[in-house]
């Protein structure tokens, strides 16, 4: 039987366990740290999911041939990078392309250096950044 893993305790998650267990070929479905809704479906581990090594040793415990990352922030962490060291596939992007999604000012300074359009927007750090970025907007719309 397939062992899958399913990272998160949200409801992305949940909504993935339960398409799992519709699966005809019968997978043997873990979720860490999962929810009560999810626990339901599948075995919970507790663990901390940022926590690269901790992710890959539960993995290649359960002998998964899959591990799915719902939340962005453990792909951060190299997640996806400690379980391909290791063999083990992972539906997730490695901890560089993880940024594009985790830092929107990261993925705004990609999109500008590749000639990406995308929609203006202001990294503010204090109040008068703040102010001064809507003050442009006010001015160029």
């Amino acid at each position: 039987m397939t062992t899958v893993l399913v990272l998160g305790a949200g409801a992305r998650e949940h909504a993935l366990v339960r398409q799992l267990t519709l699966d005809p070929r019968g997978l043997d479905i873990h979720s860490a740290p999962g929810n009560p809704g999810i626990a339901e479906l599948a075995q919970c581990h507790q663990l901390n999911i940022n926590d690269a090594a901790a992710v890959a040793e539960l993995a290649q415990s359960l002998n998964c041939a899959l591990v799915i990352v719902g939340p962005e922030v453990p792909l951060t962490y190299g997640i996806g990078d400690a379980l391909r060291a290791k063999g083990i596939a992972c539906f997730g992007p490695d901890r560089a392309a993880a940024e594009l999604e985790a830092s929107k000012a990261f993925a705004k300074e990609v999109m500008h250096a590749a000639g990406v359009p995308t929609a203006a927007a202001f990294v503010c750090s204090n109040l008068s950044e703040i102010d001064s970025a809507l003050d442009s907007v006010a001015r160029d719309g």
